[in-house]
């Protein structure tokens, strides 16, 4: 009962393939779970029917499936008790999970209960060639994003982009607003995502003490896991991504259980606003080796 070849929406994951084919994939597309074994009753029901679904949905979600007999580290990891157990992980989070075999019924209603729908077969690719992008001048940008909204104030996606324009500039205030009269629809959108993300790092650091500060802090104490979360955003908002990276990965090492996990949600918002992706799947893979 392995991934079915023809159906690129299924696949085997493995202890060493478990950051990349899940955690990484869940920030674009919703990634379902499923650890089962060959000599499981139920998961022989409800693996076919998982397996369906994922064709079905054509992409609208992906699943991986785990073999507990094979990969013992990632039941472990998960805490699997007994199989089948099925896991949505999104944002490379777990957002809900089940046990048992569902109706395909059921299943369905589960996943549109987290907003997953399925959807319309892709359309032929065309090619295109990408012309060089001269970086924009964020507040140039914003100017640009004014008028446009206010030529179309019905265009919710305008606005969005004027509040990632405007935390760009450090308007964080305005940036909120904005995001938070956003309509429905754009709630899950990445780039609202992004921008949520951005604003809980510029909420962190209302009142916080300044870089120098942070730095003796934790040169006298390196155990000072809030200094340490408060220059790792520190950094990231200040455009030196790597190393408030460090800091949240340090921080993972030294008490990941620190304030309901705080090193791994950090990490998670830092992986949603940082645009290196090298450096994103590099420190991902040291979160993983953390946590697995």
């Amino acid at each position: 009962m392995t991934a079915d070849a023809a159906n690129p929406h299924v696949f085997d994951a493995t202890t060493d393939t478990f950051e990349a084919q899940v955690l990484q994939k869940s920030m674009q597309v919703p990634v379902l779970v499923d650890f089962w074994a060959e000599w499981c009753g139920p998961c022989k029901q409800l693996g076919p029917i998982l397996e369906k679904l994922a064709a079905d949905y054509n992409g609208a979600f992906v699943l991986a499936k785990v073999d507990v007999d094979k990969e013992p580290q990632l039941g472990a990891a998960f805490q699997v008790r007994s199989i089948p157990t099925v896991f949505l992980v999104k944002g490379g989070q777990i957002a809900d999970g089940f046990p048992g075999a569902l109706p395909e019924g059921q299943l369905r209603e589960f996943l549109s209960h987290h907003g997953i729908e399925p959807a319309a077969p892709a359309e032929p690719e065309v090619a295109e060639v990408a012309a060089e992008a001269t970086p924009l001048d964020p507040h140039a940008e914003v100017v640009r994003l004014r008028a446009a909204v206010a030529a179309a104030p019905e265009q919710a996606e305008l606005k969005l982009d004027l509040a990632l324009a405007l935390l760009q500039t450090g308007a964080a205030h305005e940036a909120e607003q904005l995001v938070d009269a956003l309509p429905a629809n754009l709630a899950t959108d990445d780039r609202t995502v992004r921008a949520r993300a951005r604003l809980g790092f510029a909420k962190s650091l209302r009142d916080a003490p300044p870089v120098p500060v942070l730095e003796a802090a934790i040169a006298a104490n390196p155990d000072d896991l809030r200094a340490r979360h408060l220059l790792g955003v520190q950094h990231i908002v200040g455009d030196r991504p790597a190393e408030g990276l460090e800091q949240f990965i340090e921080m993972l090492r030294r008490d990941r259980t620190f304030e309901d996990g705080l090193a791994r949600k950090a990490l998670i918002d830092a992986f949603r606003v940082v645009d290196d992706a090298a450096l994103v799947g590099s420190y991902r893979r040291k979160m993983s080796s953390l946590l697995f």
